[in-house]
């Protein structure tokens, strides 16, 4: 299941300024969170804990910012 991560990425960038510097952050390479952010690779609990606390993000917000379902855009 893919999972949309725009606003999680605008989190990153308003907090760490690069992905870069969030990926180091979170003890990752730039290439980890890439395909986390693509939903090539799936987020841990732990994973997600750090990144919450990281981001100053509260624990109800973690639905809003991990689990938004990726909507498919059909043109007719």
């Amino acid at each position: 299941m893919a999972f949309n991560y725009d606003k999680l990425k605008g989190r990153i960038i308003e907090k760490f300024g690069t992905q870069y510097r969030f990926a180091e952050a979170m003890k990752w390479s730039e290439r980890t969170l890439c395909l986390k952010l693509s939903s090539e690779r799936p987020w841990k609990q732990t994973d997600i804990c750090k990144a919450v606390e990281l981001l100053d993000l509260a624990q109800e917000d973690i639905p809003k910012y991990f689990f938004k379902e990726e909507v498919q855009n059909i043109e007719l």
